[in-house]
Formats: structure tokens, sequence, C-alpha cells
């Protein structure tokens, strides 16, 4: 499969083949993906969310009145859940969401991933982005360059600190190197633009994973 080159001014240079022997032309994989982003997913909950139940809320040792005789319902606390500051009946308690993947279906999953989005042509390759300064004028000028909408994932092979400081305050955008990708983040954005070093990484890891 070949993808578009374009170089920083966005004008096309050419194109890089990746082999189909490293991707997923067919069916194969869905299953893995979506077990894959659906434990993503999960594993970003804390878990943390916590009601107190009846047993747990202070004050009701006191019956409030006597079983018998006042003509209102027999009541044994007042911090029953039919009660106003009663516990809460089946509210939500600490737990742990995470769930596990086998390292193959993870590799299953990403290059499910990636050439999904390689077959719907949301991906393409620029020259390595160098900014001379951090400012953000800088790095939004370079991507309007490159004439890309919606949400970017932009790739890079090496951290470049202009690059990152430059890239925080544009929140359409998001800077990752290729050993922090997954599936679920090639599936977020709706372009993926990787430099050239940066996909051949990626293309190494494919082949390793084969």
């Amino acid at each position: 499969m070949k993808i578009n080159h374009y170089n920083t001014s966005g004008k096309p240079k050419g194109e890089v083949e990746i082999p189909d022997k490293l991707l997923i032309l067919n069916n194969r994989g869905t299953q893995a993906l979506k077990d894959t982003v659906v434990a993503y997913l999960a594993n970003q909950r804390q878990g943390t969310s916590k009601v107190k139940q009846r047993s747990e809320v202070s004050g009701g040792g006191k019956k409030p009145w006597r079983q018998k005789g006042t003509g209102r319902a027999r009541a044994g606390s007042i911090r029953s859940p039919l009660w106003r500051h009663g516990g809460v009946v089946f509210g939500p308690h600490p737990r742990d969401w995470s769930l596990k993947v086998p390292k193959k279906v993870k590799a299953l999953a990403f290059r499910k991933a990636l050439s999904e989005r390689l077959a719907a042509g949301d991906v393409s390759v620029i020259d390595a982005l160098k900014l001379k300064s951090h400012k953000t004028k800088d790095f939004v000028s370079a991507l309007q360059n490159l004439k890309l909408e919606g949400d970017v994932l932009l790739v890079t092979a090496a951290v470049d600190e202009n690059l990152n400081r430059a890239s925080r305050n544009v929140p359409w955008v998001e800077v990752a190197r290729p050993e922090e990708l997954n599936a679920y983040t090639l599936l977020r954005f709706d372009r993926i633009v990787f430099t050239e070093p940066a996909f051949e990484a990626v293309a190494q890891k494919l082949a390793r994973a084969q």
C-alpha cells in the first residue's frame, strides 16, 4: 500500500510504501480491535465512586417512635433508605474496572486499526517537522500548509521540545511518538500524520510483530 508523502510546505513529494503483508486488508482482527478498545477505555476508569449504605450513615441508633399506637407506619431508624439523609440502596462502590488483553491480541488490534485508517486514506506522511521556536503560531502555520481538518494526531520519531511546547495550546492536535501509539489512539483522531522517521519506526514495529 502506498501513502502520500508531503514536505512541510504541503506540496506532494512522492509516496511511501508499506508492504501489504504487514497490514490486515480483510475482516480478520475485528474482534481483537473491539476487545482492545473496550479494555483501554475500561482501564481509564478510576473506580472510586462511593455512596454510604444504611449501616454507614451516622445516626439512627434510636427508634423514632414506638412500634404501635401512634397511627404512623412502623419505623426502626431515621437512616432508612426511605428517609431523607438515609442510606443509599444499590449505589456504586469502589471497584477495579481494569481488563487484561494478551500482547498478541493487542498487536493484532494495532495492525487492524492502522490498516483501516490507511485504507480509508486518513494517513499521510511528511518530512521531519522542525520548528525554529516554541511559538504556537509557528506550529499552526505549519499545519495550515498541510490543509488538515478535524482532530489530528501528529506522530514524530524523536522528542522535540519546541514542537511539544508549541502544540500544547492547540486543542485539536496531539503529538505522540511511535512507541506511545495504540489501537485506540489510531481510531480516535480524524487524521493521522506521521513524520517519515516515525512511519519507518511503525513499519518496523509491524514487521517485528509478524
